[in-house]
C-alpha cells in the first residue's frame, strides 16, 4: 500500500522537496530565524577575504574579482543546493526542458518575430555599439545582472498568480482526476475532495518549479540569439564599419580565450548586451501576453494540479502510515 515514504519520493522526483513536511519544517526554521542573516553574512566575508588576498597575492583585479564571485556561487550552492534543497527543483526543470525540447520552439516562434525585428535594428545602430562595445567587461557584466534582476522581478510579479489559480481548480471531484496515475491514486478515492490551503514553502516551491522552467526557456532563447549576433555580425559587419561607429580600432578577444578566435571583442560585447536584453524582453512578454502564458501553462498546468492534490492527500495521512 502506497505510504509517506512513496508520496514523498514522488515530490523529490518533482522537483517538491518543500512538499515533504520534515524538510519544509527544517527549511521553516533556518528561514524564519536570524540563523540565515548570519550565513549569509559569513557567505560573503569569506568571498570578499578571499578576492582580496588572491588580488594581493596576484596583483590582478580582474582576477581577485572573478575568485571572489566564484567562491561566493560555491558557498551559496552549498547553502541553497544543498540545506534549500533547490538543485532538486532545478534538476527537474532542465530534465523536464529538455525532454520537451519540441514543445520549446512553437511557443519561442510567437515572440521570436517581433524580438528579431527590434534588436536587429539595435544590432545595426552606430549608439548601441558606442555603448556596448566600448563598455569595461565589469560595466557589462553589471548591465547583463541587471537585465536578469528586472526579469526575475517580472516573473516573481505574475507566477504567484498561476499558483493561487491552479489551487483553486484542485476541489471537489477534480482532487481523484489529478490524483490519477500518481502514487496518491488508490488514497484519494476516500479522500473527502477537500484541499485546504498550501503552506507557505509548498506555495513558494510550486513558484520557483514556474520560475526556473521558465528562466531555463529564456536561457537557451539567449543562447540562440548570441550565436545568431556573432554569426551575422561576422557577415555582414566589416570592422571599418565596427571603426567608425566606435571611434576606436577593434580588438581581438582576451587572450586567456585564445587568440585563434576569429571574432572582434566589440562584436562579443555588442552580440551579450543585446542578448541579454533580449532575454528581457522575452521574459516581459512571456508574463504579458495571454495566449503565450495559455500555451507555456497548459503543459505546466496538470503537473502543478498533480502536485496539488497529492499534497492534499498527502497531509491528510496518518503520521505514522
Amino acid at each position: 500500500m502506497t505510504g509517506r515514504v512513496d508520496l514523498e519520493a514522488w515530490f523529490d522526483e518533482r522537483g517538491l522537496p518543500y512538499f515533504v513536511g520534515d524538510h519544509a519544517d527544517r527549511v521553516e526554521q533556518w528561514l524564519s530565524s536570524r540563523r540565515i542573516v548570519a550565513v549569509i553574512t559569513l557567505i560573503v566575508v569569506v568571498s570578499v577575504g578571499a578576492a582580496v588576498a588572491v588580488g594581493r597575492w596576484l596583483d590582478d583585479a580582474s582576477t581577485a574579482t572573478g575568485v571572489g564571485a566564484l567562491v561566493l556561487l560555491v558557498l551559496l550552492y552549498l547553502f541553497a543546493g544543498r540545506l534549500l534543497r533547490m538543485d532538486t527543483i532545478l534538476r527537474w526543470a532542465f530534465g523536464r526542458t529538455f525532454g520537451s525540447l519540441g514543445l520549446l520552439f512553437p511557443l519561442l516562434t510567437r515572440a521570436l518575430p517581433l524580438l528579431l525585428l527590434a534588436v536587429t535594428f539595435l544590432f545595426i545602430n552606430a549608439e548601441v555599439w558606442q555603448v556596448a562595445a566600448l563598455m569595461h567587461r565589469r560595466t557589462l557584466g553589471v548591465a547583463v545582472l541587471f537585465f536578469v534582476g528586472v526579469a526575475v522581478v517580472f516573473l516573481l510579479a505574475r507566477l504567484p498568480e498561476e499558483v493561487r489559480r491552479v489551487e483553486s481548480d484542485v476541489q471537489g471531484d477534480r482532487l481523484a482526476e489529478c490524483c490519477a496515475g500518481t502514487p496518491a491514486e488508490s488514497l484519494a478515492v476516500r479522500a473527502d475532495g477537500s484541499v485546504g490551503a498550501l503552506p507557505r514553502l509548498a506555495r513558494v516551491n510550486l513558484v520557483l518549479v514556474l520560475l526556473f522552467s521558465q528562466a531555463i526557456q529564456v536561457l537557451l532563447l539567449s543562447v540562440g540569439l548570441f550565436a545568431f549576433f556573432v554569426a551575422f555580425g561576422e557577415l555582414t559587419i566589416p570592422d571599418s564599419t565596427i571603426e567608425a561607429w566606435t571611434g576606436r580600432p577593434v580588438s581581438d578577444l582576451p587572450s586567456r580565450l585564445g587568440s585563434h578566435v576569429p571574432v572582434t571583442n566589440e562584436l562579443v560585447q555588442v552580440s551579450v548586451f543585446l542578448a541579454a536584453f533580449s532575454a528581457l524582453y522575452f521574459t516581459v512578454y512571456a508574463v504579458t501576453d495571454e495566449t503565450y502564458r495559455r500555451q507555456f501553462f497548459s503543459g505546466l498546468a496538470t503537473e502543478l494540479e498533480q502536485a496539488v492534490a497529492v499534497r492534499a492527500v498527502y497531509a491528510a495521512l496518518p503520521a505514522d502510515d
